[in-house]
């Protein structure tokens, strides 16, 4: 059974239509990456996921069961993790503090018994010298990892990244990637979406690809990166 299956998700904002009739799937422990030029729905495509915005046909359903019409925190409780394209920490508290609100709050645990976890995600995720400085203070490779590591914080069984690895240096990408990877290793799955395609293509296995949200592409990365839409729409290589 997948871990995630989405089937004919649509939905619309007026004649816009931001997704239309999405459908895949996603086995349990899988990396599985989202591609797509801008505007192509990758961002909604997560925020349908969480719940953040109500899908108006189709069904979602995790780990077995229908959440479609679940709101983001049951979603949450269930086990869906996800970051933000812009990071925005709880720039008053310190780095830990604001494990321990995602902690807390993404498990319905006091503090205390989410303690131990979060410590251990400071650690995972290169944080744990910065554990007590104000979140506000850090740089962005910090930031991002601060993202990262109060998603994880929540216990997900499912990690969605949104574009995590933007406007990062090469050596500070890389150093993200590792980090994911050791994530990925210990039976998390994931979906990223990503405009660094190498970075991405690093971890993923399989990539899917959307354009005016609807889905045109889903496979293996090397079959997909040659394919002749994707190069089109996405690279914008005329073949």
């Amino acid at each position: 059974m997948p871990i995630l299956a989405l089937d004919q998700v649509s939905k619309s904002f007026g004649a816009l239509k931001v997704a239309d009739g999405i459908s895949f799937a996603l086995e349990k422990g899988e990396a599985l990456g989202v591609i797509g030029p801008n505007g192509a729905g990758k961002s909604t495509l997560f925020n349908l996921i969480t719940g953040n915005i109500r899908v108006d046909a189709g069904t979602i359903r995790f780990a077995g069961e229908d959440v479609t019409r679940q709101p983001p925190m049951a979603r949450c409780l269930a086990g869906v993790g996800r970051t933000f394209q812009i990071p925005q920490p709880f720039e008053k508290l310190t780095v830990f503090e604001n494990l321990l609100v995602g902690g807390a709050f993404g498990s319905r645990k006091t503090e205390k018994e989410v303690g131990d976890r979060c410590a251990d995600i400071l650690v995972e995720t290169g944080l744990y010298p910065k554990a007590n400085q104000p979140a506000g203070s850090l740089g962005l490779l910090q930031r991002k990892r601060l993202e990262l590591a109060r998603a994880l914080a929540t216990d997900p069984k499912i990690l969605l990244l949104d574009e995590i690895a933007g406007g990062l240096t090469e050596g500070e990408c890389q150093e993200l990637v590792e980090t994911i990877r050791a994530i990925h290793r210990r039976g998390v799955s994931i979906i990223w979406v990503e405009h660094v395609l190498h970075a991405l293509n690093s971890v993923v296995s399989r990539l899917v690809v959307l354009h005016f949200g609807r889905v045109i592409g889903d496979g293996d990365p090397q079959t997909i990166m040659a394919s002749r839409d994707v190069r089109e729409i996405y690279l914008g290589i005329d073949v």
